[in-house]
């Protein structure tokens, strides 16, 4: 009877240690904090909206997003669940529809007043503060007199966005906190080292000017040839550039021959982007690059976001994989402890 007793109840105590030493299931690995850096380009920038749709389709959702630029403006749409809004704007956009919003003032600081696309801005984002958005969202301006790099981090977001596009010389400086700014792109054209700052684990970033071959090459022999003896135009003055002087206005925007203005001031900032980036890119890769191939949207190209946005989407399902292979590699498994317990 006692080894009855003793064995049922090593049976029973059996399925009861059974029950009580059973491990819990392995929690999930803890994905990385993904973070999107996206760069500067004016009308190319719309590409950024194709990558977004993208990364969204396939589960890839950002928890910190840092925008130069057109950057800026497309990534804090969506952040503020704007994107849609954003989208059908820029599809609607004719070449006549573009010229509508340049308010030409040679009064101020800028070729461009900028209120007519602030408006539109303002219709989509009206009151909207960074500090209530529901991911971690920065945009990259510049400290124009001291060259300072400013990362606006919290405040009204529309203000934070124009700063960040206002192209030195084309639209006038944002005055935020007591200070002026201007484009972000002069001293941080896609903002890697912004997004791991903060708290981007894994960082993809979207260059809109990596496929401008050709630039930055050294020249090393070259002098005058018979091209340089045209004799420059006379100048006229600002008082008929704007009237009915045609000849005038070709001369401020420029012909086959000779580059306006606007041309001189949007290459030669350009060159200090491309240059710019490839230096901080070297010195702080991301994790993934997107590189949308854009060579046949310019610059002023505003009318052609449908094709830009489409660049965009087939660049980044082209780095899907990359992106997936990255979000495993720096994701936290669950790890045993080696007394038998568990633990991450």
């Amino acid at each position: 009877m006692v080894f009855e007793g003793l064995f049922g109840r090593m049976r029973h105590g059996g399925d009861r240690a059974a029950d009580a030493t059973t491990e819990q299931p392995h929690p999930a690995a803890t994905r990385p904090t993904i973070g999107l850096a996206l760069g500067g380009g004016a009308a190319r920038g719309f590409a950024h909206i194709g990558v977004m749709r993208t990364l969204s389709a396939h589960g890839i959702v950002p928890d910190v997003i840092v925008g130069t630029s057109i950057g800026a403006v497309v990534g804090g749409c969506y952040a503020a669940q704007q994107l849609d809004a954003l989208e059908t704007w820029s599809r609607t956009l004719t070449v006549r529809g573009v010229l509508s919003y340049l308010d030409i003032s040679l009064s101020g600081s800028g070729l461009i007043r900028g209120n007519q696309l602030a408006a539109a801005l303002e219709a989509s984002l009206a009151d909207t503060r960074i500090d209530d958005l529901p991911l971690r969202f920065a945009a990259i301006a510049t400290e124009f007199n001291t060259g300072h790099e400013i990362w606006l981090t919290h405040g009204r977001l529309v203000n934070a966005v124009r700063a960040s596009y206002a192209l030195p010389g084309i639209f006038p400086p944002v005055k935020i906190g007591g200070r002026w700014l201007v484009d972000g792109a002069l001293v941080n054209p896609v903002p890697v080292s912004a997004a791991r700052a903060l708290g981007a684990r894994l960082v993809i970033a979207v260059n809109l000017n990596a496929d401008l071959f050709g630039r930055g090459t050294l020249i090393s022999h070259h002098g005058p040839d018979e091209s340089d003896d045209a004799v420059p135009p006379k100048s006229q003055g600002l008082r008929r550039l704007f009237g009915g002087d045609r000849s005038l206005r070709r001369q401020f925007l420029g012909s086959r021959d000779r580059p306006g203005i606007p041309t001189v001031m949007v290459e030669a900032f350009n060159v200090m982007q491309d240059r710019i980036t490839r230096a901080r890119l070297a010195g702080d890769p991301p994790d993934v690059m997107i590189s949308p191939r854009l060579g046949p949207v310019g610059w002023f190209d505003f009318h052609r976001a449908s094709d830009a946005i489409r660049l965009g989407a087939e660049a980044a399902e082209k780095a899907i994989e990359g992106i997936n292979e990255a979000v495993a590699a720096l994701s936290q498994p669950y790890v045993a402890n080696s007394n038998g317990g568990g633990g991450k």
